[in-house]
């Protein structure tokens, strides 16, 4: 029999009338309009009905756009197995209780859909655990998504610029120095008088390279003053050189410099600003290479901001590991919920039986 949770958290099991989300996700697979008329009734199907009807129920067949799920959880399996028995064996206990079984409520859509959200769930917390670290990048999105259309409004005539700085690959044992380095040439930097921002946010990204070796980057996003285009404006070649300067180096460091035209929010360069520190796929291509990594980064920082958008984008406190309702505003609590559990077999989520 199936599990559900109602909006007094109490289970019920069997077939308790729950909803027709699903059906609404999925209207050409069972008949049903996508939005009913104003005069007509919504049909109610069972939660056990949908399950009957199906050999199998998985999250990512009932919401598509939780999929994701499924594909941190078999990397953060990964992850887990190379940090048994090294050094960093109690993330890999820390990590193996993670996730295991997420709560979903339901909330309705603009569009009179219903869609579900995330009410509780167990985390790990650690740093390159794949689930976490999805996590802590859709907090930052969520956050930045909220904040800069707020300075916008007040800054309403600012210019934005998004800068990335590259310099050369390095071996995976020199990171932590790399980066040491590079954030001391960008104390220097924006100390000088040509630079430009008067508010910037500043993302490290490490990514593997074919030969192991550590790619480091920075992506900035930085905030200028209405006249920068008239006065004070720097073209790639005067950036690459400064940064050059500033680091003290002995060849031209890849740089790139891109406007946000006039008029036009800096929200669309969220998703590379807050992306995952390390991709997935390169935190689970070698264990030698990942546990290196996690000792180079400890307690290194992913995001710094400083000027104008410190005041708005400060640090993100960590998610706690008990996450009960953080997720749930504009929950339906008279739809009640779903409990799915990690099945590592399957490699997939599934509702609880």
């Amino acid at each position: 029999m199936l599990c559900m949770r109602s909006s007094n958290t109490r289970y019920y099991r069997g077939s308790e009338p729950v909803i027709w989300s699903f059906l609404l996700r999925n209207p050409q697979n069972h008949g049903y309009p996508m939005k009913p008329s104003e005069n007509q009734k919504v049909p109610i199907a069972s939660l056990q009905q949908f399950v009957d009807s199906r050999s199998k129920v998985y999250l990512s067949e009932i919401s598509p756009e939780d999929k994701p799920w499924d594909k941190h959880r078999k990397n953060a399996e990964i992850a887990e197995s190379y940090y048994s028995g090294s050094d960093f064996d109690k993330y890999a206990e820390r990590m193996s209780f993670c996730s295991l079984l997420l709560e979903f409520g339901f909330n309705t859509t603009q569009d009179d859909t219903l869609k579900l959200k995330l009410w509780s769930a167990k985390f790990c917390r650690v740093r390159f655990c794949p689930v976490c670290q999805c996590r802590r990048s859709y907090r930052w999105k969520a956050k930045m998504y909220n904040v800069l259309p707020q300075i916008v409004e007040k800054y309403p005539t600012h210019r934005w610029l998004f800068l990335t700085i590259t310099q050369k690959h390095v071996p995976i044992t020199e990171l932590r120095q790399t980066l040491v380095e590079m954030n001391k040439g960008w104390q220097r930097l924006i100390k000088r008088k040509s630079f430009p921002a008067v508010g910037w946010m500043r993302s490290t990204e490490v990514t593997r390279s074919e030969n192991g070796y550590a790619h480091q980057h920075y992506h900035c996003l930085l905030m200028v003053k209405p006249g920068y285009f008239n006065t004070g404006y720097m073209k790639q070649p005067e950036w690459s050189a400064l940064w050059r300067d500033v680091m003290r180096l002995d060849y031209d460091p890849r740089v790139d410099i891109r406007a946000v035209r006039a008029g036009t929010s800096p929200t669309a360069l969220v998703p590379e600003l807050a992306k995952y520190m390390t991709k997935e796929s390169d935190l689970v291509a070698d264990r030698e290479w990942f546990l290196e990594l996690t000792k180079q980064l400890h307690k290194m920082r992913a995001i710094a901001t400083g000027g104008i958008l410190k005041e708005y984008l400060r640090d993100m406190p960590e998610e706690p590991e008990d996450l009960i309702g953080s997720d749930g505003d504009g929950l339906d609590e008279d739809l009640g919920r779903l409990l799915f559990g990690w099945r590592s077999q399957e490699k997939r989520y599934k509702l609880v039986n």
